[in-house]
């Protein structure tokens, strides 16, 4: 595998923008792991940081290095400071830079990516759990599988615990006015109803969370909208807080998850 740094211009943004890059490349190895992965059409994991982190974290708190170097899968991991996956209402579009522009900036500089839908994927922690099913839901034609991990999904249910977090004036700087962001373009559940209503091909859904997170109450009621829609989906809790710990240990389980070889034995369907 090749890990690379890269800093980019984003037009979109008006600015730099770093991002972490795994790619498969063929090696062989007197010490260590040798790969000999396709380096032409390669899967692709867009994987999204949550607040307080940027596009290094996954790298310095995880070996997800390691745990795709056998799965000829390449990751992309951008920074997106604390934009919330929006289009803010202070003029930084991060939702056209993550879904938009990036995209066709991973193309140009390593042209090996699929373009595919069954070869692209969305995942991510906390926030970035938010951004990967934003991703899913708004563009269910690029992507074959979403994954969330301790993610803040049903925020229109629970306005009020933001500002617990960050004071009023930060949350309407991202989302707009607080008593309009349900049934918004921000409102995941939201999202999902319109997706259901124009009868959309959701991607494969991975939703999960630890019993002593405080954020579990979101991926429960995503969990129990998908159920009530008849939309099968993965979904499980385990013991652990929101945390490195956990997301250490289910981003594995995320990967061996996705629908990298048809042979794979994992448990896809949900409660």
């Amino acid at each position: 595998m090749a890990f690379l740094q890269a800093n980019i211009y984003s037009n979109v943004l008006g600015m730099e923008v770093m991002m972490n890059v795994v790619l498969p490349q063929r090696t062989e190895k007197l010490i260590g792991t040798s790969t000999a992965g396709s380096t032409e059409d390669v899967p692709v994991l867009y994987l999204l940081h949550g607040m307080g982190g940027n596009h290094s974290v996954w790298e310095r708190r995880t070996n997800i290095e390691r745990y795709v170097s056998d799965r000829g899968l390449a990751v992309i991991m951008p920074s997106t400071d604390l934009g919330w996956y929006a289009d803010t209402q202070y003029d930084m579009k991060y939702w056209t830079f993550l879904s938009e522009e990036l995209p066709e900036i991973c193309q140009e500089l390593f042209p090996q990516l699929s373009r595919k839908r069954e070869k692209t994927f969305a995942a991510g922690l906390s926030m970035g759990g938010y951004g990967a099913f934003k991703l899913g839901l708004r563009q269910p034609e690029r992507f074959a599988a979403i994954a969330s991990l301790s993610g803040p999904l049903n925020i229109a249910a629970r306005v009020e615990d933001l500002l617990l977090i960050r004071n009023e004036a930060y949350w309407t700087g991202v989302f707009g006015p607080l008593d309009e962001f349900k049934e918004s373009e921000h409102d995941l559940l939201f999202l999902l109803k319109e997706a259901l209503k124009e009868q959309k091909n959701l991607p494969d859904i991975f939703l999960a969370c630890g019993e002593q997170d405080p954020l579990l109450h979101a991926s429960e009621d995503v969990s129990r909208a998908l159920s009530e829609a008849k939309i099968p989906h993965f979904f499980e809790t385990a013991a652990g807080g929101h945390d490195w710990h956990f997301w250490d240990e289910w981003i594995q389980k995320v990967i061996d998850w996705l629908p990298l070889d048809e042979a794979e034995t994992f448990e896809r369907s949900g409660n």
